[in-house]
């Protein structure tokens, strides 16, 4: 009873109520932030882990010694163990994709029809056209900004350059051929939307100058995560002297600098609340200065050093705890509407606040993590109770004679 009549604000204690209600949005808003920044920092793992392991494989087999020519048998025997979902023999190489309206760089990748569609990242996102006899026929599918780029729809002509090509007695010259349009793809991810055109993989050979071969296999996991104890077993299915990749070393330094710019940013928004923390100190001290007569009266009446020191450190807690619960509302609330909330901000600025191209993705990604959430919450709260700790025991080693004296 005592510890909420003292948040309640008189007018002479106008200047310490102010403070109470700084710390307390201090610590709601530091405490919303965090879980909101690192949702997202989560979701951004999640949704580019999602897209780059979605059209690249897990392992990536490539051939040592000979060239692969074997792939279909090896591709059998790999895609027969355990924990594969599928092992994908592919041709890869790079051209240069032109139309009347202008050109682009491309990796052009040749897989077959049943592979492709293995892939839900591009057979579950087709925008226009279709994949029906994709290996019978000479067409191809690119990515919608390809698409965007070049001004081009399915059933339109696409021309590819490849700067290897035939021999001839003036050298090698580029290899130049028109393609239609069969598809195009959608994955979310710019990068591959702008870049990637898959072709049919004996057409593919053929373009390249293949005899009868593959680049690589690339082998895709039900778990990703297994991908340390699978090597071994992939590598021995393969019966022959094959190098493996996979995905960790592959995109080693990007997930790496996810993981330290999500730590850095985890200590840097921790201040916040520190400093909210700080507040509740100064306006508990404020508080136990101006409450010194009534101290000394309690203590007159028989109240114990810990009876006072419980009253001032509910009083300190009472907002920690309650701050902290109404940032874990807000951030909730928040997270599950950040996309809607990203859009209006857009449209209320008229400026696009999330660049696909800048950052990968065509959405603002936020998944909660439990664990993640609970030790903000568990942080701010502690942070709080400590910063009552001090004042509650300024407040309990008052002399009550001096407190008298002073009044």
């Amino acid at each position: 009873m005592l510890s909420l009549r003292y948040l309640r604000a008189r007018r002479k204690e106008g200047f310490i109520s102010v403070i109470a209600g700084f710390s307390f949005l201090g610590i709601m808003l530091g405490v919303a932030t965090l879980i909101i920044v690192m949702a997202v920092m989560n979701g951004f793992r999640q949704e580019l882990l999602g897209k780059i392991l979605g059209l690249n494989g897990h392992v990536l087999v490539q051939p040592l010694e000979s060239p692969l020519t074997d792939y279909v048998a090896v591709a059998d025997r790999i895609a027969k163990l355990n924990g594969i979902r599928i092992a994908v023999p592919l041709v890869e190489g790079q051209a240069l994709a032109s139309s009347p309206f202008g050109a682009s760089g491309v990796l052009v990748r040749g897989l077959a029809e049943k592979d492709l569609r293995e892939l839900p990242s591009v057979a579950h996102n087709i925008r226009q056209g279709t994949l029906e006899n994709f290996d019978q026929g000479q067409g191809l599918a690119i990515g919608k900004r390809l698409a965007d780029q070049l001004s081009l729809r399915a059933g339109d002509n696409l021309t590819l350059v490849a700067p290897r090509g035939a021999v001839t007695p003036m050298g090698t010259s580029p290899r130049i051929k028109v393609y239609k349009v069969a598809a195009v793809f959608e994955v979310g991810m710019s990068e591959y939307d702008s870049a990637f055109v898959f072709m049919p993989l004996a057409e593919a050979q053929a373009y390249f100058n293949r005899n009868a071969d593959v680049n690589a296999i690339e082998v895709y996991l039900n778990n990703p995560d297994d991908v340390g104890e699978l090597r071994g077993a992939i590598q021995s299915a393969a019966e022959r002297p094959v190098y493996l990749v996979d995905w960790r070393v592959r995109n080693a330094t990007f997930f790496n600098a996810l993981q330290v710019e999500r730590n850095v940013m985890f200590l840097i928004l921790t201040l916040i609340v520190l400093v909210a923390a700080l507040n509740i100190v100064s306006g508990l001290i404020m508080l136990v200065k101006d409450k010194g007569h009534d101290i000394a009266i309690l203590r007159t009446m028989g109240a114990t050093q810990g009876a006072i020191m419980r009253v001032f450190f509910i009083t300190g807690a009472a907002i920690g705890v309650v701050g902290t619960l109404s940032g874990l509302l807000l951030g909730v609330i928040v997270c599950l509407n950040i996309e809607s909330i990203r859009q209006f901000i857009s449209w209320l600025t008229a400026t696009e606040l999330f660049s696909p191209e800048l950052y990968y993705l065509s959405r603002l990604p936020a998944e909660m993590n439990f664990s993640e959430t609970t030790s903000v919450v568990v942080m701010a709260m502690v942070l709080s109770f400590l910063a009552t700790l001090y004042p509650s025991w300024r407040a309990a080693r008052l002399d009550p004679v001096e407190a008298l004296r002073y009044e």
